[in-house]
């Protein structure tokens, strides 16, 4: 599978914290076309979060990870207003970005079993499925919950990839809910030499 990024500055101050169904059914709304796929992802949005509302930096961008024959797709979504509970944030100009190999992975939640020991024994058994040969370290324990469903799952750093590995983790995500941010890998600071 070959994959693309798509990036839109994002205007507006605050988003809901909880905001990943509301956002995909707001992108959805412009773009209905993107329910098509499984493999539509969104990469979770990062900031202070004051009072049930994560508060957007002047630079924010909302990111899609897709497949490459949805990309004219997502490219509608540009300069288009998303209305968010009571909130409403414009796009600017859909911009694409191939992308790039990184030896450190990381992913905010990957959807799994609430049992540490269950959830490492799924992650060896998608990276075999996947033929990723990759070290990784399970971080926090984490669940997003909403009024159609709850998913919880943990952290998951991936390291000493090779380009190859990194790429192929890249393109197919991990576990369900790559619409609401859930498995979807992203650079990280480095770690090498872990034993």
């Amino acid at each position: 599978m070959s994959a693309i990024e798509i990036s839109f500055d994002l205007h507006g101050e605050s988003i809901p914290a909880d905001y990943p169904h509301q956002l995909w059914e707001a992108l959805l709304r412009i773009a209905p076309a993107l329910a098509e796929s499984e493999d539509v992802g969104v990469i979770p949005l990062r900031g202070p979060n004051n009072s049930g509302e994560l508060l957007l930096p002047k630079r924010s961008k909302l990111v899609l990870r897709l497949p490459r024959a949805l990309q004219d797709v997502a490219m509608t979504l540009s300069k288009q207003a998303l209305q968010i509970g009571a909130v409403t944030l414009t796009l600017g100009q859909g911009k694409t970005r191939e992308i790039q190999p990184h030896s450190t992975l990381h992913a905010h939640l990957v959807a799994g079993p609430s049992d540490e020991i269950e959830f490492m024994e799924m992650v060896n058994a998608a990276l075999a499925a996947l033929e990723v040969r990759s070290k990784f370290i399970c971080g926090r324990h984490h669940s997003l919950n909403s009024d159609q469903q709850a998913i919880s799952g943990f952290s998951l750093v991936m390291h000493d990839l090779t380009p190859e590995d990194s790429l192929r983790i890249q393109y197919a995500g991990m576990g369900s809910g790559r619409n609401l941010g859930c498995g979807i890998f992203v650079p990280h600071k480095v770690i090498s030499g872990l034993e």
